[in-house]
């Protein structure tokens, strides 16, 4: 089964206001770029966007702010972006911030086919507040749920034709996750392989959570802080 597509014009057709996008990436550090900019210039509006992060001012998800296309955004760090903080302020955008591990759990959970969970995190903070609490073994837990994306947008390094993917380093952060808790999962990809190319213990994310896959091209990889060390006497 061949997955890869030539262009992003006709899938982005699956992408409709007022849906739940999930997206892959740690600060700027393996972001969809393309897919995201694709969705800029669609132009949906009203989305809910789910990812650890959104962006810079001017790059990755921070893009999406620049038009309000994201009514509430569901991340657990939000610091980058100030655009993200005067809209916030404002109340244009709704913000659900929820524990880094919390959030990757709840994404597992989506993908996995599971609804809720307990976990200890949260417990006696604002993250609990509305949400119900059990004990067990006399500690206090409260129910988080799986999150599940009407489409995830998720950046690999590798793939195959049938979607086979394989992160690098790093990059590998939420995409797996990402990539599972969507109902429709578009990857954009580094390079492209024949089936067959790549050896099962290779692959990080089987083809089976993959519907479309795009070859992306120059990217941009931008660096979200630059910190270096002077040199002595400059």
């Amino acid at each position: 089964m061949d997955k890869v597509i030539g262009s992003l014009d006709a899938i982005m057709s699956q992408i409709k206001d007022g849906q739940t996008l999930v997206v892959g990436g740690f600060g700027l550090c393996g972001i969809p770029e393309h897919l995201i900019a694709a969705v800029k210039a669609k132009g949906v509006k009203e989305l809910t966007v789910v990812s650890n992060n959104c962006g810079v001012d001017d790059f990755g998800l921070g893009l999406l702010l620049e038009d309000k296309q994201i009514r509430k955004m569901v991340s657990s760090y939000v610091g980058e972006n100030k655009q993200f903080e005067q809209q916030f302020l404002s109340q244009e955008l709704e913000v659900e911030l929820v524990p880094q591990g919390t959030l990757a759990e709840r994404l597992r959970a989506g993908g996995a086919g599971i609804p809720a969970f307990y976990t200890a995190t949260g417990v006696d903070t604002p993250v609990a507040e509305g949400k119900e609490e059990k004990v067990f073994e006399g500690k206090r837990y409260i129910m988080e749920r799986g999150i599940v994306g009407d489409v995830a947008l998720v950046k690999a390094w590798k793939a195959d034709r049938f979607g086979n993917l394989v992160f690098r380093k790093t990059s590998r952060n939420f995409n797996p996750l990402v990539a599972t808790a969507g109902k429709v999962t578009i990857v954009e990809v580094e390079e492209l392989v024949e089936i067959g190319e790549l050896a099962p213990d290779e692959i990080h994310l089987p083809g089976v959570y993959v519907q479309h896959v795009f070859v992306g091209h120059e990217y941009e990889k931008r660096i979200e802080r630059r910190t270096v060390l002077a040199e002595e006497g400059a």
